[in-house]
């Protein structure tokens, strides 16, 4: 018996935890979103802070990922699916970089303080004040939050597709590492 291919324990730890990150946050964004009064300052608390995890965790997994290859995708797939694949996993790393980047932009234009926790620690504004460039963030922001999400569940779906229909060795690559017979 082989084992079959997998992703390395830390890349495996690195996707999961980002996983339910980012899916708090896009949840905690259309809450926020729809929100007026207390809660939407306790889910803005909540936030800030998880898009910069997000945004440091991003980067770390992309160079982990460009100093390790992860495993092959099966022979026997088609070539349009290998394709999606890498353009969907270069997509997913563009938005979970741009997006946490995008907010605290728009921040900084709109001129509001950063805090991450409680007001000890403040980001630095990365943008000028200006009450244009802030609108168009938010705008900004707002579609690629949707597009992540839109991202997020065709990869999802891609998973389970491999795992109940191919039943093919690349949902267990990042599941867990299991001997092919």
């Amino acid at each position: 018996m082989n084992p079959a291919p997998s992703f390395s324990p830390l890349a495996r730890v690195l996707h999961w935890l980002m996983a339910v990150m980012i899916l708090s946050m896009l949840f905690i964004g259309i809450f926020m979103a729809s929100s007026v009064g207390p809660n939407y300052h306790r889910l803005v608390t909540l936030h800030r802070p998880l898009g910069i995890a997000i945004l440091v965790l991003a980067l770390l997994r992309l160079t982990y990922r460009l100093r390790s290859s992860p495993p092959p995708l099966p022979n026997d797939l088609p070539a349009v699916m290998k394709l999606a694949a890498k353009v969907s996993h270069i997509l997913l790393y563009v938005l979970m970089i741009a997006l946490p980047l995008v907010g605290w932009g728009m921040l900084s234009a709109g001129g509001y303080p950063i805090p991450l926790w409680g007001n000890s620690v403040l980001l630095p504004p990365i943008l000028p004040h200006n009450p244009t460039v802030w609108s168009w963030l938010r705008y900004a922001h707002t579609v690629l939050a949707f597009t992540l999400f839109g991202l997020v569940l065709a990869h999802i779906s891609a998973a389970l597709f491999h795992g109940l229909i191919r039943r093919d060795t690349v949902l267990q690559s990042m599941t867990h590492t299991k001997t092919s017979l």
